[in-house]
């Protein structure tokens, strides 16, 4: 761990700092975890590891979980509630036969994991499958607009740098998606995290204006009124279209969509969140009926919007432009397609790297529809007649069902239930 050290961070506790010049898509660190499991009895985990082994599992490691906040102090009265029937249904579960800790111990562990369990994905980091503690990494402070990006890669997460740090910088990581605003990025932060965020774009409400604009045409701005009765009419519609998806009433879910847009689209800006999300949900659902021209359109104005509000290497715009690839891939649109999926790569060539499973799917589209693409070029009828040819001999399969909007996008770190 010669790459970092701690140091007390102002208003923040103790942090990470850089120990030397990182620049995009270095890894500042990468860590095995202290356990991690399926979404179910990780204090146990720790419990027995911790027994086995002691505190210190690791000559890498920068702190120990006694040292680490539990915020059990910060809780409210709910919350503490929850908690102590969380410890209660733990101690039934607790062998009597191993050895038995105090309820500080066990309460002091539950905390931790309420505040710095990190998800654990799937091979690909497409799906979450579980929860593990990671030592280190509860060392990295949040900020909103941040110079690192956390990825698990072949079972250890790793610390990338999203561009240039210099010697003696801060390390930082967002807790939260900044596709939302500053007072709702603030809120989930003090309720999840029992912080308050004080970075400078929750303190200048920086991009706040774009999230929730009206759309200017030929000079001509729709009044506050107007963007507000947009605004509210797209947020209620949103429950609707949830609630259609959730009972896989795909076709109710692309009606209510596209009523939304309809209303909406002249009204709001193409940086709208409410807009952003209604065209994230008609993208995929689209897809997965085969809509895909369409499903293609709405995916490119997703990206376009997403790209004047996002980090350049922010993973969720890379996986947004990977998305809108495949899908104007899947509807015959190569040059758009080929570009996204470009785009995409050398983004995720910087949050995930080139070893990770997905890099490397992503690699391969890029060369497939490279070479789709220099086809297309030399002769359109023959690429075309060559790629409904493929289509009747092997059906495009049924995409995956859709998931929520908000699942679209996840956080990071492990939400408590």
């Amino acid at each position: 761990m010669e790459n970092v050290a701690i140091f007390d961070s102002p208003g923040k506790g103790r942090g990470l700092k850089a120990n030397k010049e990182f620049w995009a898509g270095d890894v500042i660190f990468a860590e095995a975890s202290l356990s991690a499991v399926v979404f179910d009895r990780l204090v146990a985990r720790i419990l027995w590891r911790l027994d086995k082994e002691g505190g210190v599992v690791s000559d890498m490691q920068l702190t120990t979980l006694e040292e680490l906040e539990d915020h059990i102090c910060d809780m409210q009265e709910d919350e503490m509630k929850e908690f102590k029937v969380d410890i209660h249904n733990f101690l039934d579960y607790w062998p009597r036969n191993s050895k038995q800790h105090t309820i500080d111990v066990i309460s002091h562990i539950f905390g931790v994991i309420n505040c710095n369990g990190f998800s654990v994905s799937d091979q690909r980091g497409l799906q979450a499958v579980g929860v593990g503690l990671f030592l280190n990494l509860c060392l990295v402070n949040h900020n909103c607009w941040p110079n690192c990006t956390v990825i698990l890669n072949h079972g250890k997460i790793e610390l990338r740098a999203l561009g240039k740090i210099e010697e003696g910088e801060e390390l930082t990581v967002s807790y939260v998606d900044y596709l939302n605003l500053s007072e709702e990025r603030q809120r989930h932060l003090k309720t999840q995290y029992f912080f308050e965020c004080t970075c400078e774009h929750c303190k200048n409400k920086t991009k706040d204006d774009l999230k929730m604009a009206g759309r200017e045409k030929d000079g001509v701005k729709p009044t506050e009124e107007q963007v507000k009765e947009a605004s509210d009419y797209c947020y209620q519609m949103m429950d609707k279209i949830e609630k259609a998806r959730l009972n896989g009433d795909y076709h109710e879910v692309v009606k209510l969509c596209r009523g939304c847009i309809e209303k909406a689209e002249p009204v709001l800006a193409d940086t709208h969140i409410y807009l952003l999300r209604i065209y994230s949900t008609m993208s995929e659902v689209q897809s997965y009926l085969q809509y895909f021209e369409e499903a293609a359109d709405y995916a490119r104005k997703m990206v376009e919007g997403y790209v004047k509000l996002y980090h350049p290497n922010n993973a969720a715009l890379g996986m947004a432009a990977m998305r809108a690839g495949v899908t104007h891939w899947q509807a015959g649109l190569i040059e758009v397609g080929h570009g996204m999926i470009c785009k995409a790569y050398a983004i995720l060539m910087v949050t995930h790297g080139p070893t990770h499973p997905i890099t490397k799917d992503l690699d391969a589209m890029r060369v497939q529809t490279e070479m789709e693409l220099r086809m297309f070029k030399e002769n359109e009828y023959v690429y075309h007649s060559m790629r409904e040819a493929a289509l009747k001999n092997k059906p495009m399969t049924m995409m995956h069902e859709p998931k929520s909007v908000e699942e679209g996008i996840k956080d990071l770190f492990h939400r408590r239930k």
